[in-house]
């Protein structure tokens, strides 16, 4: 037996925590040995449906109080599980379906188990010839006793935040989830006897799933899961419960921080919410924004809410879930560099005097990891050199599920280049300036889209985190970018010109150069991946 599903089903026979689900409508708390007897019977139904050691199984689902037990049942049966991305009331049905389908034949899935709220998909996938298995019939078997499972094989294919079109899949074996699931406790100073966890993420993202689902799972810690349509309908859900069950423990991107900063300042009064037992809250999945930080920490402090709460991360699916954490009880370190050698010179000098950029420090590797800095010939940089980061260790993948096959991810000697540019601190902490493929560059500068679009949405009438910097005449000898951004006031033509100026002007403000155009677009317009990232590829269409 893997020392993962070994270790999962003794915690479960062992822990004292609970499971809990349904809130706010209908609260369930549940034992995890509840969960692992569901889980028994769920294998029972795979099993009877011929699944099997080494088979793909998709999901479907949106309720946790079911994934959580089909999750464990599709691992007892030795079989790996792919989360499926969901649609939301914005998502092109028609669009979804062909990729979904496209995404299930590249996993060559056995089976694909849904339930509520994509019970209706049932008869499309039926139609295309596939296996299609609701848990409601699956939990009405008699339970299986797990088979045997070995550490190289394979529990998640998660698919990665850009898989349309040509879809990817992120293989985690059991191996890397427990390599990660024990460094990232480490990190976090976990404390299963005292920690209550408090989650909404979407279980068909790397962090939602895999950090705050499987893991907890694993180890039988306490957890409090939400879906994210729950946090979306009132962000205020999010403090309720870490109030309610004492919550310890939380994480979400930058753009939830944001949001729940504006709903305590506008709709919660001071005391209202207790957030002072929060002792971790991690902000990860994308770039952190230091005044974003400021700003919680602002809205957060009538609620109890600790600053050195805060704990920016660095993370991927590539390496199951986590590369670093900042350090416990410090709070977030920005570290002020000058934006001119920063950009001209791909040096990070620090300096508080002229023209600066401040950045999040996210923390030394966790243990197992190794992470290091290459410029473009592939040679290590010094402290304060910004070149690729690269990270191997135990927790990172071997590859991916293509529609083209199996894809190496790490080169000859292990390492994984994750795409980012960044840097290293003199004492080894990384440091993230933006993803390689989307950096400007004009005149030997580099110039970094999260600095247009944080400018960008400093603009009255610019929708939250409604921002996108679009790269235009890549690779010429003269680069430039567009600027989009949503805004509810779309119609009116005398908003849109003062919008469009605006917005020129605080991006010329910030980075020297100004946008070739700026589109003012509706809402719902700006594309973005199922956990919320910007799709910057995605978004040419809008503004050439």
């Amino acid at each position: 037996m893997s020392q993962f599903t070994e270790t999962m089903f003794d915690n479960a026979a062992r822990s004292t925590r609970s499971f809990i689900t349904g809130e706010p409508d209908a609260p369930r708390r549940e034992s995890w040995a509840q969960v692992h007897e569901r889980a028994a019977r769920i294998a029972g139904g795979l099993a009877a449906a011929g699944v099997g050691a080494g088979d793909a199984v998709a999901v479907l689902a949106g309720a946790p109080v079911e994934i959580a037990p089909t999750a464990q049942g599709i691992w007892m049966r030795g079989a790996s599980l792919t989360m499926l991305h969901q649609p939301t009331p914005r998502t092109d049905l028609v669009r979804w379906a062909d990729e979904t389908t496209g995404v299930i034949r590249m996993l060559a899935a056995k089976a694909v188990v849904i339930s509520e709220p994509f019970l209706a998909a049932a008869p499309v996938l039926i139609g295309l010839g596939l296996t299609v298995l609701t848990v409601e019939e699956l939990l009405a078997h008699a339970p299986a006793r797990p088979v045997t499972t070995y550490d190289d094989d394979v529990a998640l294919m998660q698919l990665t935040s850009g898989s349309t079109g040509s879809p990817k899949a992120v293989q985690i074996t059991h191996a890397n989830i427990v390599a990660n699931a024990h460094a990232m406790t480490t990190g976090c100073h976990f404390d299963l006897d005292t920690d209550v966890i408090v989650s909404w993420l979407p279980c068909f993202h790397d962090m939602g799933m895999t950090g705050y689902l499987t893991v907890p799972m694993y180890f039988g810690a306490e957890l409090v899961k939400v879906t994210p349509m729950d946090f979306l309908r009132d962000a205020l859900l999010w403090a309720r419960l870490i109030d309610t069950y004492r919550g310890t423990m939380t994480a979400a991107p930058n753009f939830a921080y944001n949001l729940l900063a504006k709903r305590l300042r506008r709709q919660a009064t001071p005391g209202q919410f207790d957030l002072s037992s929060l002792r971790w809250a991690l902000s990860g999945a994308e770039q952190v924004d230091p005044l974003d930080v400021t700003d919680l920490c602002d809205a957060g402090a009538p609620f109890g809410l600790r600053p050195e709460a805060i704990v920016p991360a660095y993370g991927m699916a590539e390496t199951t879930v986590a590369v670093s954490f900042s350090e416990c009880a410090r709070g977030m370190v920005v570290d002020e560099v000058d934006a001119d050698l920063l950009a001209l010179l791909h040096r990070a000098v620090p300096t508080t005097k002229g023209h600066t950029r401040r950045l999040v420090s996210l923390g030394k590797p966790l243990p197992g990891l190794e992470l290091r800095v290459v410029d473009e010939d592939g040679a290590e940089m010094p402290a304060r050199g910004v070149g690729v980061i690269e990270v191997r260790g135990p927790a990172v993948t071997a590859g991916y599920v293509t529609v083209g096959g199996f894809l190496a991810a790490q080169d000859e000697r292990g390492w994984y280049d994750t795409g980012d540019l960044g840097y290293l601190t003199d004492t080894g902490e990384v440091v993230v300036c933006g993803r390689l493929k989307d950096v400007i560059i004009m005149a030997g500068r580099n110039i970094y889209p999260t600095d247009i679009e944080r400018a960008a949405g400093r603009v009255t009438g610019v929708r939250p985190g409604c921002a996108v910097a679009v790269r235009l005449d890549a690779g010429l000898s003269r680069e430039t970018f567009a600027v989009a951004v949503e805004c509810k006031d779309f119609g009116d033509e005398e908003e849109v010109r003062r919008v469009e100026r605006q917005v020129a002007h605080e991006v010329f403000a910030e980075v020297d150069v100004r946008p070739r155009h700026v589109r003012v677009l509706e809402p719902g317009m700006i594309p973005k991946t199922p956990s919320g990232k910007l799709r910057r590829g995605h978004a040419l269409s809008l503004v050439s």
